[in-house]
């Protein structure tokens, strides 16, 4: 029996293999949030590693919307709001998971920066 696609089907495997390539060694699966659609996305990016056990610490919730013309994202750990999040529109600003005010860039932030450029590169 054949499996029915959602409508970012598309969209959750070119995010799943983008995380795949910026955060090697780790695999990657994406979910949708029940009412995302490529417009206006919203989903969650789950890690595992190479053997296939979850890395929860590591998942990821991300947010792909327009602003008129302008492409902008969001990525957070997921079910981790004390971490910083990540905003990248036409550049990357970090802020407070609480508060929302900017901060610096944690140390293992780098990984959701290379995510969110090859995002943007890849949607725009």
């Amino acid at each position: 029996m054949p499996s029915e696609l959602g409508p970012c089907a598309a969209l959750e495997t070119l995010i799943a293999a983008a995380a795949d390539v910026c955060s090697k060694p780790y695999l990657h699966a994406v979910l949708s949030a029940e009412d995302a659609t490529p417009e206006d996305y919203q989903g969650r990016i789950e890690c595992r590693n190479g053997e296939g056990e979850r890395m929860r610490e590591l998942d990821l919730e991300l947010e792909v919307y327009r602003s008129g013309v302008e492409l902008n994202l969001t990525l957070a750990w997921a079910d981790q709001p004390d971490r910083p999040m990540l905003w990248h529109g036409q550049h990357p600003v970090w802020m407070d998971g609480e508060s929302g005010k900017r901060c610096s860039a944690p140390a293992d932030g780098a990984p959701l920066e290379a995510l969110a450029r090859r995002l943007r590169a890849l949607l725009a």
